[in-house]
């Protein structure tokens, strides 16, 4: 049997060991790459070619579902298992909708890994229980699904990109930079999104992002009473400015 070659995504680097271990105990499979966010994890697929991609969804840069459609895009018949912290239905279809065939939650048990390794190993999907109540479930919320689908429809993924770095805080500089672009296209983006939108605030972007499920962000670990993102302190990185950390 061929060696399956597998590429591990995620942020948090002990996470990666731990599955990166677990995995490799199993005979056959070869974890050839990892990466801390979603921009690295379309490198390694491009220059590694591996049998099977896990992805998280809370990522740096470029959240697991645009990851995936990157990916897919490129090589439609890569094997993508979802692995992640995330339980929100329409994350859960938006992945179902790009062409991910596994669903697993980092809560499972450690032995459901190895059976959805082996399910998409062998071609199958896998998806836990819970991913079906969850999109049943879904179903019955179909005026608040329909308006959240209409509102992603409306940006492109270049868009969503902008989105996201900004919500983590890069300048409009900085998203040019790291998206190979000018600042003027930058800032054309942005003030297409918030015109879509129909918002006037980097603030209200990034709020109104994270609450449709448009971007996938992690929220820092409450730190001596700081216990919320601060989105005045986005709206100015938005704008150029660089503000000192809060004082503690």
């Amino acid at each position: 049997m061929n060696t399956l070659r597998i590429v591990i995504a995620d942020d948090h680097q002990v996470v990666r060991l731990g599955v990166r271990s677990l995995l490799e105990s199993h005979v056959g499979w070869e974890v050839c790459g990892e990466a801390a966010d979603g921009r690295e994890a379309i490198d390694k697929c491009e220059q590694l070619k591996p049998d099977l991609v896990i992805l998280d969804i809370c990522m740096p840069k470029l959240n697991g579902v645009d990851t995936a459609r990157q990916i897919l895009k490129a090589a439609p018949s890569q094997r993508i298992l979802i692995l992640t912290a995330v339980d929100s239905e329409q994350v859960i279809r938006e992945c179902l909708e790009v062409g991910v065939r596994g669903w697993l939650w980092k809560s499972d048990e450690t032995r459901n890994l190895i059976l959805a390794v082996e399910a998409l190993q062998s071609y199958r999907t896998f998806f836990t229980p819970r991913v079906a109540e969850l999109v049943l479930n879904g179903y019955l919320q179909t005026s608040h699904r329909r308006s959240a689908e209409t509102i992603v429809a409306k940006l492109s993924p270049r868009e969503r990109e902008v989105v996201q770095l900004l919500s983590e805080g890069n300048t409009t500089k900085e998203v040019a930079s790291m998206l190979h672009v000018t600042v003027k296209t930058a800032e054309t983006h942005r003030t297409n999104m918030m015109r879509k939108l129909g918002i006037h605030s980097i603030a209200e972007l990034v709020l109104y992002a994270v609450r449709n499920s448009i971007v996938q962000v992690q929220l820092p670990v409450p730190v001596l009473g700081h216990t919320k993102p601060d989105f005045r302190r986005a709206e100015l990185l938005s704008q150029g400015e660089r503000i000192p950390p809060p004082a503690c």
